[in-house]
């Protein structure tokens, strides 16, 4: 069901300026220094006022700059035809803050939080695309239908996190010729539809990482095309010219808005340090819960 959202009535005040006595009118509250991007003079005015992550017994409410570099502000018409953007990045003055002028009628209003190289694909709302040379990171989203009438619509927004991850531990000493490591996977989607949430296309997602500074622990987010399911997830040993040294494949579970820790000695071997296991890990409670697998 579309939720529609009025707007209050303009605010009309007289403010007594006591050093000349004068009376002034103004059309509507603006909040001090505040910053927008956008049509600055626009009747849709959205503030991302925080980002609400699901843990166990509450709700955790971040600024939006402390989980994610990059926002998108998106407006489509009924059709789904997107009529306006507006990207920004966290050392953007205006960072949180979007105007829009629109016609009086129904729209879909998205904003999109992430960590990406750069902006998803958003022409098609039910294919809001990643890629691999983008990244894949923590995603959060708004999507509401609203109603644009007569006056000015002033929008705080939360957006909720709508990716799983999985949190790959490698526990023993990498060989001496091992430069890279390589995570293929497939059975998520590097796009999701702005109507549920979830993932909309099938995707093969790569990324692959330098491990000469001895990094052991690796996030791969995806968006799922239901609450729960598996992802098919390759791993791959590389030396520093990117032959093949060793691999293994794994069926990793995965849940939406939880962490999957997937660890273990990926080389047979044993490690010089306890400090990746996972046998200690407490809950991490800005996200809705954790699985822990040995492989």
């Amino acid at each position: 069901m579309r939720q529609v959202i009025y707007a209050t009535s303009a605010l009309c005040a007289l403010i007594m300026v006591l050093t000349i006595g004068m009376l002034v009118s103004c059309e509507h509250l603006e909040l001090p220094n505040q910053k927008v991007a956008g049509d600055a003079n626009g009747n849709l005015r959205v503030n991302v006022f925080q980002i609400e992550q699901t843990p166990f017994g509450n709700v955790t409410r971040v600024a939006v700059s402390e989980a994610c570099t990059r926002l998108n502000f998106l407006v489509y018409d009924e059709s789904g035809s997107r009529i306006k953007t507006v990207n920004q990045v966290s050392s953007d003055n205006a960072f949180g803050n979007a105007s829009f002028q629109l016609e009086e009628g129904n729209y879909q209003l998205v904003v999109i939080g992430h960590s990406a190289n750069g902006n998803p694909t958003s022409t098609n709302p039910r294919k809001i695309q990643f890629t691999n040379a983008t990244g894949f990171t923590d995603t959060f989203l708004y999507s509401e239908g609203i109603t644009i009438g007569e006056e000015q619509l002033n929008l705080q927004i939360s957006l909720k996190r709508i990716v799983a991850l999985c949190r790959f531990v490698i526990n023993d000493d990498y060989p001496s010729d091992v430069a890279k490591i390589k995570f293929y996977y497939t059975g998520g989607s590097g796009a999701f539809d702005v109507y549920t949430g979830f993932g909309s296309v099938a995707s093969k997602q790569d990324v692959t990482i330098d491990v000469k500074s001895g990094q052991k622990q690796f996030d791969l987010y995806t968006f799922l095309h239901e609450q729960s399911s598996d992802i098919s997830l390759k791993v791959t040993a590389l030396d520093a010219t990117g032959n093949e040294l060793s691999q293994r494949t794994f069926d990793v579970p995965m849940e939406q808005n939880h962490i999957t820790w997937y660890s273990g000695n990926f080389f047979n071997g044993t490690g010089s340090s306890s400090s990746t296991t996972v046998s200690g890990v407490t809950v991490n409670i800005d996200w809705a819960g954790e699985i822990f697998k040995i492989f």
